[in-house]
């Protein structure tokens, strides 16, 4: 049901909602500006390149993310007005769409891990099976909460906003998914980091051009996961302490940053990051490809200058 009022004492939640629309187009403009900067790879290492699931995943991450902002913009505009209806199929719609995205980059962390394990069977099964009771646990989760959440509209002081009810032990339910992804992000992470110690040790046994190039690989996928990661750890901090009343309900500058940089990190996360997983190791396998192909080509040509050919007879 809409609430209309007029009355000054909700300025202060309007001036919230007006600041907090802008941490929301900042984290939408982050998400375009960043498909932007790598269209170029994007064109080179993704569509040109054999179809495969992580080029389907990439694709699906990687477009889901502006209009997935578009509509949280929306949601937050002061000066777009929304029935209760289209109000709750859009929070729905992102919602699940969070859910449906983590999903995905975990699949991509698995291929990526089943890769770094060369192709163990066991550590795929193991991680399928950890990766299956997280999400389906997940998805129960986020479902039973969405049924207890209800969002109207407000109309106050001739601007627009959104209000979110929540029912029963919604935010209990919202900690226990972060909760869980949480377990499933330190797990992935310790078996990336115990088997890149594991190789790293192994690699002073193979000679130096070997050991060069596996080593390479291993810091790139490394390195992406620990950036993956660490943005991980600081939207989940953020988004557990948000579940403080103190927090959730303070209109406060410093609450605003806090919940604002939340948005922006969960963005990054997302459709920045979960992106560059793939994207990452593309690049890298392009430039082994690139410096091998330079290398057999020098090769050649020193070999043509040393070979004699001959342009007369000696008979």
């Amino acid at each position: 049901m809409t609430i209309v009022s007029n009355d000054p004492s909700w300025w202060p939640l309007i001036n919230s909602n007006i600041l907090y629309s802008y941490w929301i187009v900042a984290a939408g403009a982050v998400v375009v500006y960043d498909w932007v900067l790598s269209l170029g790879q994007e064109i080179e290492l993704i569509w040109r390149q054999r179809w495969s699931l992580m080029t389907v995943l990439y694709l699906i991450i990687r477009y889901i993310g502006p209009p997935y902002s578009v509509v949280y913009i929306l949601l937050t505009m002061p000066l777009v007005s929304l029935t209760d209806a289209v109000s709750n199929i859009m929070y729905y719609a992102t919602s699940g769409t969070n859910v449906v995205v983590a999903a995905m980059l975990g699949v991509i962390i698995i291929a990526r891990l089943h890769a770094m394990y060369q192709r163990s069977r066991i550590m795929l099964i193991f991680l399928i099976i950890i990766f299956l009771a997280v999400n389906i646990a997940c998805g129960v989760i986020a479902a039973t909460g969405l049924k207890d959440t209800v969002v109207e509209e407000l109309i106050l002081s001739g601007t627009y906003m959104c209000n979110y009810g929540y029912g029963g032990d919604v935010q209990l339910l919202i900690s226990m998914v972060w909760m869980l992804n949480t377990v499933w992000e330190v797990l992935v992470l310790c078996l990336a980091v115990w088997i890149a110690v594991k190789h790293f040790r192994e690699l002073q046994r193979f000679g130096p051009s070997t050991g060069s190039t596996i080593g390479s690989c291993f810091r790139v996928l490394i390195k992406s996961h620990v950036l993956y990661f660490a943005n991980f750890v600081c939207v989940s901090c953020l988004q557990l302490g948000y579940l403080s009343p103190q927090l959730s309900n303070s209109n406060s500058m410093g609450a605003l940053i806090l919940y604002g940089a939340l948005q922006i990190l969960l963005g990054v996360q997302m459709f920045v990051l979960g992106p560059r997983l793939i994207l990452s190791v593309r690049e890298y396998h392009a430039k082994l490809v690139a410096d091998s192909d330079a290398e057999t080509s020098m090769t050649s040509i020193v070999f043509q200058e040393r070979v004699h050919v001959p342009t007369g007879s000696t008979v």
